[in-house]
């Protein structure tokens, strides 16, 4: 039955309000966050070409540190953390903290989860990181123009337990649509919005093109990677070192594996080993080889003497609580990710795009009326479930699934099998087994992470009660 988005923010924030309670870790184990982290999100210049600034750019800073790329925000697994959004822009806005498990009321979807941040207006986000592993977090409101101007940052969860390495790099992969006067350009084409998606014009790595780091040589680097763009699926290849995965959307494998052509797409994360060379000086190149023409996405070069460490020396990472499924008794639902034939505008969460061109079990979102929005599925709590996702399209789609993860237990096409995450990138024609326990109230948006797509149809929320 349709509920009204009022009716759904009530007894969203009320289902949320007991999972945090039951979430919380015992005082004496935890440390208090007090006073919340100003995040304050902007608006500004910043040099992305290398000739001329960017105006119009947008993003955040903690208080008064200096404006460029968003920071990256570190928390620690099982401790509290806040933030105080301050909106400095001159849109309404929210934080949504992809991947992370969380109370729905922290989730920052607009009319769904919490209120618009207006401009000149605050919001304290407050809860505790039950995972570790690497996320981001972005704007769930006018989504393709806030995101892609630039809001769009990465978060670290540690865990004490994690083995340490001889360094640590965070990568942020993303494009900007700029002209050849270097400032904003259309977001996006329709004709592309109804194929793959509308690619940026200027490809950046931490806001800077093909950037070099250096790192200790003969060492092992733990690189993460988030891939925030709106567009790109990445196919990454390590050329001049070795590496190995070991951790794939905030989720750490249960084996390494080596990086060898990993795609990854838009809202999906990658943690990797880099062993860097021995010899000073040289260097070892991240190249995205998805395309007719390669480029580099970052590049590392080795400095003082070797460390002499080696990648059979890193091991699994400690693992997160996820709860598995009981297959057997788990309800399948189908859900298909299709094109549609209505082509005429709907409004959708922050406004429309003006176009619907795609559907999940042919409904675009938000259905029928504005405010009669039905849930994909009714979900209850406690219950395992098996979202059986088909993608009756040839193009790709990030499927992204808000407030809990999944394991990916059977496919149609050769992938990872077993692993927990809250992103797939699901293939042309594929067909595939989610399995997950309900275990967090609330209603989760469920969409495709190319913001085109998603604004134009394929999005949709599931409940849980």
């Amino acid at each position: 039955m349709p509920i009204s988005r009022r009716t759904l923010l009530k007894s969203s924030a009320i289902a949320a309000s007991a999972y945090g309670a039951e979430l919380a870790l015992p005082s004496v184990g935890r440390a208090l966050a007090g006073a919340p982290k100003e995040l304050i999100a902007y608006e500004g210049n910043a040099l992305l070409t290398g000739e001329t600034a960017t105006g119009g750019m947008m993003s955040y800073r903690l208080g008064t540190a200096g404006e460029g790329a968003p920071p990256v925000l570190r928390m620690r697994k099982g401790e509290e953390f806040s933030a105080r959004l301050v909106n400095r822009l001159k849109e309404p806005t929210t934080v949504h903290w992809h991947g992370l498990r969380i109370a729905n009321a922290m989730d920052g979807v607009p009319e769904m989860t919490q209120p618009y941040v207006y401009p000149g207006d605050t919001f304290d986000y407050r809860f505790t990181p039950p995972d570790a592993g690497t996320f981001w977090y972005h704007p769930h409101c006018n989504t393709l123009t806030q995101m892609g101007r630039g809001l769009t940052g990465v978060i670290v969860v540690e865990d004490p337990a994690d083995p340490v390495f001889d360094a640590e790099i965070v990568l942020n992969l993303r494009d900007f649509r700029l002209g050849g006067d270097g400032q904003f350009i259309a977001p996006f084409k329709p004709r592309d919005a109804a194929r793959s998606g509308t690619f940026g014009t200027v490809r950046t790595t931490n806001w800077r093109a093909a950037p070099a780091y250096d790192a200790p040589a003969g060492g092992l680097v733990r690189v993460r990677i988030a891939a925030t763009d709106v567009t790109r699926v990445y196919r990454l290849a390590l050329e001049g070192g070795a590496g190995k995965v070991i951790a794939l959307d905030g989720n750490p494998l249960q084996a390494p594996i080596p990086l060898d052509l990993q795609d990854v797409g838009p809202g999906q994360r990658l943690d990797f080993v880099l062993r860097m060379p021995d010899t000073e000086g040289e260097i070892a190149t991240l190249t995205n080889v998805k395309g007719s023409t390669p480029w580099t996405v970052a590049s590392f070069r080795a400095v003082g003497a070797s460390a002499g460490r080696s990648l059979e020396d890193v091991g699994p990472l400690p693992a997160n609580p996820i709860p598995v499924a009981d297959l057997k008794a788990a309800e399948i639902i189908p859900m298909d990710f299709t094109a549609t034939a209505e082509h005429g505008a709907k409004e959708s969460i922050c406004g429309s795009l003006g176009y619907t061109f795609w559907a999940i079990n042919r409904v675009a979102w938000p259905g029928d009326t504005a405010d009669g929005v039905a849930p994909l599925a009714e979900l209850k709590r406690g219950r395992s479930y098996i979202f059986r996702v088909a993608n009756r399209t040839p193009h790709t789609h990030p499927v992204h699934l808000h407030g809990m993860s999944f394991h990916i237990v059977a496919s149609n096409q050769p992938r990872l099998i077993g692993h927990a995450t809250d992103t797939i990138l699901l293939q042309p024609d594929e067909t595939a087994d989610l399995a997950l326990v309900a275990d967090n109230p609330g209603a989760w948006m469920l969409h495709c992470h190319i913001i085109e797509h998603q604004k134009t149809g394929m999005s949709s929320y599931v409940t849980v009660t």
